[in-house]
């Protein structure tokens, strides 16, 4: 894991001071996964209410991360991160004096800034690895996306014992400190950084390669899906099966876990398999399982020689929790292997590319939220969101089957990712 050609001691610091603060920023970001159900009963909140308060941190944390992405090529990672995660500390604690909607929707917005941390950390810890050790790297780093379990496992007991309002007190402490340790205990590299004479202009001509937006669409399912999921599903519990806060947020943390931790094992996979071959099969396992989770509850009566037999056809909370499992794993693969993509397409233009890519993840963890809302209001299906969501992945498994088409018709030694492959 350590290149002779740097300081091990540095690169290992770096990576685990900037995982730590991920998943801290992580946690944060995703707060009202749990804040929110007790917001929701208070103010008497409707679906897309809930859905839209969730969200509202998501969408800040997505769009400042093309700025962030290409502050950090320019001014260094470790500056950048420490002032982000400072930011954020007052809006944090002020959530507990908040009492109407549009307070919290309005600090969730300044709440959304650790977000970004993603799109600044990335190419912070890549550029202190080699080549061929990136996709492991930057795997451990994305562990941090595991801060969305670390909320379900902290903020429901805080919540039960101390009320609502301690938990954004706790929350602004634990980012404090979390900045300090990671000043103190992470590095800088002039070499690092883009030359001054490069033009934010010049950064951004990148977006003209079409591989960016493909990359984008990609994002917007693993990254997208999973941080809707990891916000949704709590309630989900407990709107659907009947649990509690605490059991449904331990059981969700199911999903998030999985989902953040085997991140690190889909960076060394996408090293061994290739980025493509990778991506294709984690859509192909989302899809299957979305198609699963989209079946509603039913009871039906079925007209037999025998006469009428009741039967009741749905997904049991055990097989649920068991595929929302297998999503997890599938999503940490996926987002692994797309930014493995990423670096080895765009070595000199990491941040860039990775906060446009980010942004698109981070925008479809907005929209969906909002979108599993008004389709349970619409409709009355709760599972609707998941039929949503196995769309979604369809549409992507066409366009990636046709994207990649033309390269899979070339001799092996031609294909342009051929080296990721």
């Amino acid at each position: 894991m350590v290149d002779s050609n740097n300081n091990g001691r540095k690169q290992i610091s770096v990576l685990v001071s900037s995982t730590f603060a991920f998943t801290i920023c992580f946690a944060i970001w995703m707060m009202f996964a749990v804040l929110g159900i007790p917001i929701k009963a208070k103010l008497g909140l409707n679906e897309t209410q809930f859905g839209l308060l969730a969200a509202t941190p998501v969408l800040t944390g997505s769009l400042v991360r093309v700025p962030l992405g290409i502050w950090t090529d320019k001014f260094g990672g470790r500056v950048v991160l420490f002032a982000l995660m400072l930011s954020t500390v007052i809006p944090i604690y002020l959530i507990s004096e908040a009492t109407q909607f549009w307070h919290f929707l309005a600090l969730g917005l300044f709440v959304g800034l650790a977000g970004g941390s993603f799109s600044v950390g990335t190419p912070y810890v890549a550029r202190w690895f080699s080549q061929e050790r990136r996709g492991l790297a930057m795997g451990i780093f994305g562990a941090g996306n595991s801060g969305s379990a670390l909320t379900k496992f902290v903020a429901p007991p805080i919540i039960a014992a101390f009320g609502w309002t301690m938990l954004p007190k706790v929350y602004a402490a634990a980012m404090l400190v979390t900045a300090l340790l990671f000043w103190f205990f992470s590095y800088s590299d002039k070499s690092h950084t883009v030359p001054s004479n490069v033009s934010f202009i010049d950064q951004l001509r990148v977006l003209k390669d079409p591989r960016v937006w493909r990359y984008c669409q990609y994002y917007s399912v693993v990254f997208g899906g999973y941080v809707a999921l990891a916000l949704w599903m709590t309630k989900y519990y407990v709107s659907e099966y009947g649990f509690d806060m605490r059991l449904a947020a331990l059981l969700a943390a199911c999903f998030s876990l999985p989902g953040g931790v085997l991140r690190a094992l889909g960076g060394w996979i996408s090293d061994k398999y290739g980025a493509y071959k990778v991506t294709w099969w984690v859509m192909w396992v989302c899809w299957v399982s979305f198609f699963l989770l989209s079946y509603p509850q039913t009871s039906m009566i079925v007209k037999t020689v025998k006469g009428d037999m009741a039967m009741n056809i749905g997904v049991s909370p055990v097989m649920f929790t068991v595929l929302l499992f297998v999503v997890g794993v599938a999503m940490a693969v996926g987002k692994a292997s797309v930014f493995k993509f990423i670096s080895d397409d765009f070595t000199h233009n990491i941040g860039a590319v990775s906060g446009v890519v980010g942004l698109a993840g981070g925008l479809g963890g907005f929209v969906l939220p909002i979108m599993f809302g008004a389709l349970v209001d619409l409709t009355g299906i709760r599972s609707s969101a998941f039929m949503l969501l196995y769309g979604t992945v369809c549409v992507s498994l066409v366009w990636m089957h046709y994207s990649f088409k033309p390269q899979r018709n070339m001799p092996e030694s031609a294909m342009p990712f051929a080296k990721a492959a």
